[in-house]
């Protein structure tokens, strides 16, 4: 019996590997995602192509190819890879694997090789087992690629840092999820391409989906989908079951993902904070990336509040930051704050409404000359040909506003765009340029001649 499994081929033995495992990359190729790091003339790729590895901090969610990237890049320059787990590893391990590193390092192999220590979970490691392997990073004993799910800046020593460079890897996209469903259906050697299995698109983006950006969960959940599979299909309801029967109607790119976005966005703008908190959930629970919404919510604050609230832009954006930089749930929370605000906040389409307008005009009106008054005269020639002579500085009139002056070409002189409504600081807004214009059109210095309607702030179709 002994010699029965003595005979087992490398494939064999490999087959009793998880999928996750036995689809680790062997070359650039095959590695899924993080093309910020990795496309062409990236900082990480630039390294790579160079064979310059330096000590780095990978810095990223699960299963988004920390380890992975790890072993390839051990594999590309032909290195001794070492590999501890800050969870099991003492400093006693430690020392040995330093020990492993100076082995190679001096032919004990017959070939001199660096070595990269692998540290998974580094930021598990105490101040004392950092310290303990730094000398060799340091003497360039070993080439130090730590793994960490936390913020290094927090949980690795300053010294460290200091040596190491830290990459951000990324959550993977439903899109590289996919990619990576789709080779392991079909690789016959390591994946599940021996089996037949067919795998429909519904089944495949929910797979994704419920991934959410892990691959190894995505792995592994198809794997378990195809021991259930029957007659060699893997089909929705089954990806379902598998995933615990919690499938939520909600599809990137489909009817209900623009049905719920949609719903959000009246929400807000019909200043309902409830509702506009359910719906943004609804997506969320649904699988949307937070960023996503985060961009929509931007979008909100500036056609639907607008100058009625400019405090909604700076919240919206703070959001977004959060989301970037913590990610969830904190960030989850500050766009759940963000909904809210907006949709108690006093509503104005104003300036989206004159960005348009202008917008119209610009593609249909004559390239109009800037007016003699408003430009600048650098030269001497600028001046004979009197540019900016007639300027009045608003900063010298009283109330730093030059009555009956005006910035537009004279052919449009009278043109308004914008109309503040009667809501929020806009409601200040628009008595300041009501104020303003009775001046302009009382004034005895008009650069051109102004009709009374200039007085009138509201369009024919707003409602006071």
């Amino acid at each position: 019996m002994d010699d029965l499994f003595a005979q087992e081929s490398d494939f064999q033995k490999a087959s009793y590997m998880p999928l996750a495992a036995r689809l680790r990359p062997q070359n650039l190729d095959e590695y899924i995602g993080q093309q910020h790091l990795l496309g062409e003339g990236k900082p990480l790729r630039d390294v790579i192509d160079k064979g310059q590895i330096h000590s780095m901090i990978f810095w990223g969610p699960p299963g988004v190819g920390k380890t992975s990237l790890a072993k390839l890049l051990a594999h590309l320059i032909d290195a001794h890879f070492e590999t501890l787990s800050a969870v099991m590893a003492g400093v006693k391990d430690i020392r040995q694997a330093v020990s492993n590193a100076e082995y190679h390092l001096q032919n004990g192999t017959g070939k001199a090789k660096r070595t990269i220590l692998f540290i998974d979970e580094v930021h598990r490691f105490n101040k004392s087992q950092q310290d303990a392997f730094l000398p060799y990073v340091e003497n360039g004993t070993v080439t130090f690629i730590g793994a960490t799910t936390e913020n290094p800046s927090f949980e690795l020593n300053n010294a460290l840092l200091s040596r190491c460079r830290v990459y951000v890897l990324r959550n993977l996209s439903d899109t590289d999820i996919e990619s990576l469903l789709h080779r392991a259906l079909t690789d016959k050697e390591k994946g599940l391409g021996s089996q037949n299995l067919v795998c429909d698109e519904e089944a495949l983006s929910l797979l994704a989906t419920a991934a959410n950006g892990d691959a190894r969960r995505a792995l592994n959940l198809l794997e378990i989908a195809s021991d259930l599979s029957v007659d060699q299909c893997i089909t929705k309801d089954s990806v379902a079951e598998v995933i615990g029967g919690d499938v939520r109607r909600f599809d990137k790119g489909g009817d209900i993902f623009y049905e719920q976005i949609s719903a959000l966005h009246k929400s807000v703008r019909g200043s309902s904070p409830d509702a506009a908190l359910y719906w943004c959930m609804r997506m969320l629970d649904g699988g949307c990336d937070p960023l996503y919404i985060a961009r929509r919510v931007v979008r909100m604050a500036i056609e639907d509040i607008g100058n009625a609230d400019p405090r909604a832009l700076q919240i919206s954006l703070n959001a977004w930051d959060t989301q970037e930089r913590l990610g969830s749930p904190e960030g989850e929370l500050a766009i759940g704050q963000a909904v809210v605000y907006l949709a108690a906040a006093p509503k104005s389409n104003a300036v989206y409404n004159a960005f348009n307008s202008v917008k119209s005009d610009i593609a249909v009106l004559p390239d109009y000359d800037v007016p003699v008054h408003l430009r600048n005269a650098p030269t001497q020639l600028m001046k004979q040909l009197d540019y900016g002579a007639e300027y009045r500085y608003a900063h010298d009139e009283p109330e730093a506003y030059a009555p009956g002056e005006n910035y537009f070409p004279e052919e449009i002189a009278d043109k308004q765009y914008y109309f503040p409504v009667e809501r929020g600081l806009e409601l200040k807004i628009r008595e300041k340029l009501t104020y303003l214009r009775e001046r302009d059109v009382q004034s005895s210095q008009q650069r051109y001649p102004l009709s009374k309607k200039s007085i009138d702030i509201k369009p024919n179709n707003q409602k006071g």
